[in-house]
């Protein structure tokens, strides 16, 4: 997890998820229209996901 990944994750957080697939923009934009904080937890999630 890079720095500028996380600082787009705080800024914008459906910016920082666009390269883990379409479920993952659509959940973090939707969490992110109903609160800024809900849609930055929800990109660091993805973002710091080992899996991916």
């Amino acid at each position: 997890m890079s720095f500028w990944r996380v600082l787009l994750s705080i800024i914008c957080p459906p910016l920082a998820v666009i390269d883990k697939g379409c479920g993952s923009i659509l959940i973090t934009f939707l969490l992110w229209l109903c609160g800024w904080v809900p849609g930055v937890i929800a990109a660091l999630v993805i973002v710091n996901n080992p899996k991916n």
